[in-house]
C-alpha cells in the first residue's frame, strides 16, 4: 500500500457515498425529458471536459510514460465504466431507484471474489464479515419493494419477480454491477501508476467517447432538451461524478479494491433517504433493516486486521 494522505481514506469514502448517492434522484428527472443513453453520455462527457485543460495542462506527460499495455487497460477500463453507467441509468426507467441501486452495489461480491484471483489482494476476516453483513442488508433493501412484513416476511410468488418490465431492469442493473466491477479491478493494476486526474481523465475520457458513439449510433438527439434537463446533465457530471466517483479513483491508491468497492453499498442508504424525500418512495421496514445492516457491514469491513489466507477467510463465513 502506498503511504497514507493528509485526508483519512475512509472520511473520502464517505464524502463518495453521499455524493454518489444523489446520482439516482438526477437521473430519475432528466429521464423525464432525455434517453438514458444520452444522459450517460452528457454525464461524463461534461466531467471530462471539465477536467481536461487543468490536466493537460499539468499531467500532460502521465500517459507517455505509460507502457502500450497500461494505456489500453486505462481505455479498457473506460469501456467497463461506459457500459456500467449506460446499463444502469437504462435500468432506472424500468424498476424502483430502492432495487436499483441494490442490485447495481452488488458490485463488491463480484471484486471480492475476483481480488484474489486477479490482484493476489487476500481477504481479511473484517472484510468477509462485512461484505455478508452489507450484501445481505442489500438484498433485504431489494426486497423491500415487492415483500412487506404482516406477521411474517410476505413475498409474492417467484414468477411475479421475473416477470415484466422490473425483472428487465433488475437485470440491468446487475449488468451495471459486473462492468463496475471490471472497471474497480482494473483500476486498481493502473491507479498506482499514473496521478489521479490523469487517471480520471484518460478513464472517463473512454468512457464519454464510447457513450456518445453509442447514443449517435441509436439516433438518439442531443440538443432540443429544456434548460432544467441541461441542469440535471450538469448536476451528474459535477456530484456523483467528478466529486463521487473521483474520490473512490482516489482512494483506490491507499486501500485495497476489494474494500474500496464494500463502501459503495452505502449509496442505497442514501439514494434511498433522498427517494423518500423526493420521489416520494417510502422505506419499510426491511429497507430500515438493510439499510443498518450494510453500515454494520462498512464499519466491520474497515477493522484493521491481518490477511489470511483465502480459504481461511472464506471458512469463517
Amino acid at each position: 500500500m502506498t503511504a497514507s494522505p493528509r485526508i483519512p481514506p475512509a472520511l473520502g469514502l464517505l464524502f463518495g457515498i453521499l455524493a454518489v448517492s444523489t446520482a439516482s434522484l438526477f437521473i430519475r428527472y432528466a429521464q423525464q425529458e432525455a434517453p438514458s443513453l444520452v444522459i450517460a453520455a452528457y454525464r461524463l462527457g461534461l466531467a471530462s471536459l471539465a477536467l481536461s485543460l487543468p490536466v493537460l495542462r499539468r499531467h500532460g506527460g502521465d500517459f507517455r510514460r505509460l507502457s502500450r499495455r497500461d494505456r489500453l487497460l486505462v481505455m479498457l477500463s473506460g469501456v467497463f465504466l461506459a457500459v456500467h453507467f449506460a446499463t444502469w441509468i437504462t435500468s432506472l426507467e424500468y424498476t424502483t431507484v430502492a432495487s436499483s441501486v441494490v442490485l447495481v452495489s452488488t458490485t463488491p461480491l463480484w471484486v471480492g471474489i475476483l481480488s484474489p484471483v486477479l490482484l493476489k489482494e487476500r481477504l481479511t476476516r473484517p472484510l468477509v464479515i462485512g461484505m455478508s453483513l452489507t450484501l445481505t442488508g442489500s438484498v433485504l433493501v431489494g426486497l423491500n419493494d415487492a415483500c412487506g412484513w404482516h406477521g411474517g416476511l410476505v413475498c409474492p410468488p417467484l414468477g411475479k419477480f421475473v416477470q415484466g418490465s422490473a425483472a428487465w431492469g433488475d437485470f440491468l442493473a446487475l449488468m451495471g454491477a459486473w462492468m463496475a466491477a471490471g472497471y474497480l479491478l482494473i483500476g486498481r493494476q493502473v491507479r498506482e501508476k499514473l496521478s489521479l486526474w490523469s487517471y480520471i481523465l484518460g478513464v472517463y475520457g473512454t468512457a464519454a467517447v464510447v457513450l456518445i458513439a453509442w447514443a449517435a449510433g441509436r439516433h438518439l438527439p442531443f440538443t432540443g432538451y429544456s434548460p432544467r434537463a441541461y441542469l440535471w446533465f450538469a448536476a451528474l457530471a459535477l456530484v456523483p461524478q467528478l466529486m463521487g466517483h473521483s474520490t473512490f479513483n482516489w482512494a483506490l491508491r491507499y486501500l485495497p479494491a476489494a474494500y474500496v468497492s464494500i463502501t459503495l453499498l452505502g449509496e442505497p442508504v442514501g439514494s434511498a433517504v433522498l427517494a423518500y424525500f423526493f420521489l416520494q418512495e417510502t422505506p419499510g421496514a426491511l429497507m430500515l433493516l438493510g439499510g443498518a445492516l450494510v453500515l454494520t457491514g462498512i464499519v466491520i469491513a474497515s477493522r484493521p486486521q491481518p490477511p489470511l489466507p483465502v480459504e481461511d477467510a472464506l471458512a469463517e463465513m
